[in-house]
């Protein structure tokens, strides 16, 4: 795996080590079916996922040379997985770019780079909502500062989604692929529809929206979060 790791924070992992205990607490079984006990309340989180890039290992080669590795710059909210400090500049048609899109990591199988509605119209790209599948979808260039990218294809808006492991699930009644609602409360109130369920025992129970999405609800600044059938 191309990664150099550093330590994760104090505050990630008291978070994590937190939330997985609250979990295993909550998680009871009684012939073979699931129980909770009512001390348990799901903890909702909704980031903003800014514009990023998702990348091989060879085309992280290709793009900052033999042997490169990515390197820790900021831990997200999912376990394992983190802000590198690489960056990169990616070109649409008409060569028309967006400089300083950083990478996440770790490495993945395919390379992908997520954008949003805003970002797609600046670069030129029609680029599809998608969740998991960049069949079909348009490519861009990447480049690096030792070599560049050409995709044929990877350039989605990702679809807006929550993770959350099956207890979470189990706690709102809902299930993996499943579409529910998000309401936040602002000085911008905004309903959102069609958040894709992504169930996990690995994740944490966080929402992600998009750039435009975030600052159309005035996330920041947001008194409260619910998730809705």
């Amino acid at each position: 795996m191309s990664v150099l790791t550093i330590p994760m924070p104090p505050e990630q992992l008291e978070r994590v080590v937190r939330q997985v205990v609250q979990r295993q607490f909550a998680e009871r079984f009684v012939a073979g079916e699931r129980e909770f006990s009512t001390a348990y309340t799901p903890n909702l989180v909704v980031n903003i996922s800014a514009r990023h890039i998702h990348v091989t290992t060879e085309h992280l080669e290709r793009l900052f040379g033999p042997g490169a590795k990515l390197t820790v710059y900021r831990w997200l909210y999912q376990p394992g997985v983190f802000a590198a400090e690489q960056r990169v500049t990616i070109i649409g048609p008409r060569r028309r770019a967006i400089e300083d899109v950083r990478i996440l990591g770790p490495v993945r199988k395919h390379t992908q780079v997520e954008v949003s509605a805003t970002d797609a119209i600046a670069l030129g790209i029609d680029a599809p909502v998608r969740s998991g599948n960049i069949e079909g979808t348009p490519g861009c260039i990447i480049l690096g500062p030792a070599g560049i990218v050409e995709l044929d294809e990877g350039v989605i808006r990702a679809e807006r989604h929550v993770h959350m492991s099956p207890v979470d699930a189990a706690a709102y009644g809902f299930k993996d692929r499943q579409y529910v609602g998000l309401r936040v409360v602002s000085d911008c109130t905004t309903s959102f529809d069609r958040v894709l369920c992504r169930v996990d025992p690995k994740f944490l129970l966080e929402v992600h929206l998009d750039t435009d999405e975030g600052n159309a609800c005035n996330l920041i600044n947001a008194t409260s979060v619910e998730l809705v059938p």
